[in-house]
């Protein structure tokens, strides 16, 4: 297909990684529609039946996601209904009208346990209420589809929309001392680089399961330390372990992801 002519909708634009996945798109000459949840409630099957048949798009980047982990504890049944239910609605549509689906998952779908990287094979085992909708997605996806790619990424950073990274940079701002926590250890992703990935493959039929991530592993408390260091803050890191600073979710202690399979 002429990249031209190729229709790409993209859910969770106001989101880091949609925003740059649709910005990617454009430079590319793609004709590229990002939605958010003001224009487009994925939780609504109705909606989504009319919106997606209207459009006919080729393809369905799905980014958007309820991703406050946390409160996903809580929140379960929102959680779920965005989750679960949104990407079954998307799903049926890409089925409908022959389009191909990507779904963006994530490294809370493992139980970080040892200090492997996980391989795509590896059995899901997540821990939290926010890795167990995001799995459930993913089993979605395999099981309705034929033509459909599942991209995990982990610890991304953007220009749009909150991280760890506008986090650090606003504590700064007033602390020469933070606590971070330091045995926790993925690979930050910048998601101007995850979507320059994604766009190049949406064109292609290599479908299947992969881990798309930057380089290297760190923990928290080291990605602190190079943010103040490359912006030159004086702000001192103390690191500290995961039962040091509570969280309402589990967090996996290791969410590396074996890239192996990509390369």
């Amino acid at each position: 297909m002429e990249n031209e002519t190729m229709k790409i909708l993209v859910t969770g634009y106001t989101g880091q990684l949609g925003y740059d996945v649709v910005q990617n798109g454009l430079s590319r000459d793609f004709d590229m529609i990002g939605v958010g949840s003001k224009d487009l409630n994925i939780t609504d099957e109705c909606a989504v039946e009319k919106y997606v048949r209207t459009l006919k798009p080729d393809a369905i980047i799905h980014c958007g996601a309820y991703t406050a982990v946390d409160k996903a504890e809580d929140d379960k049944e929102i959680c779920w209904k965005v989750n679960v239910e949104g990407t079954r609605y998307l799903v049926q549509e890409a089925q409908e009208i022959k389009a191909k689906f990507m779904y963006i998952s994530t490294d809370y779908i493992f139980d970080g346990l040892g200090d492997k990287p996980f391989v795509e094979t590896d059995l899901p085992h997540p821990i939290g209420y926010y890795g167990l909708t995001k799995y459930e997605g993913e089993k979605m996806v395999q099981a309705q589809l034929t033509e459909w790619f599942i991209v995990r990424i982990s610890w991304v950073f953007g220009i749009n929309g909150n991280n760890f990274v506008k986090t650090m940079m606003r504590l700064s701002e007033h602390q020469n001392e933070i606590k971070v926590v330091g045995d926790q250890v993925g690979s930050p992703t910048y998601t101007f680089d995850a979507a320059r990935l994604i766009i190049d493959m949406i064109q292609t039929d290599k479908y299947g399961i992969y881990h798309a991530t930057n380089e290297g592993f760190c923990s928290w408390s080291e990605f602190a330390k190079e943010i103040f260091h490359i912006t030159g803050k004086k702000v001192k890191v103390k690191s500290i372990s995961t039962e040091e600073y509570p969280t309402r979710a589990k967090r996996p202690k290791n969410s590396r992801l074996s890239k192996k399979k990509i390369i």
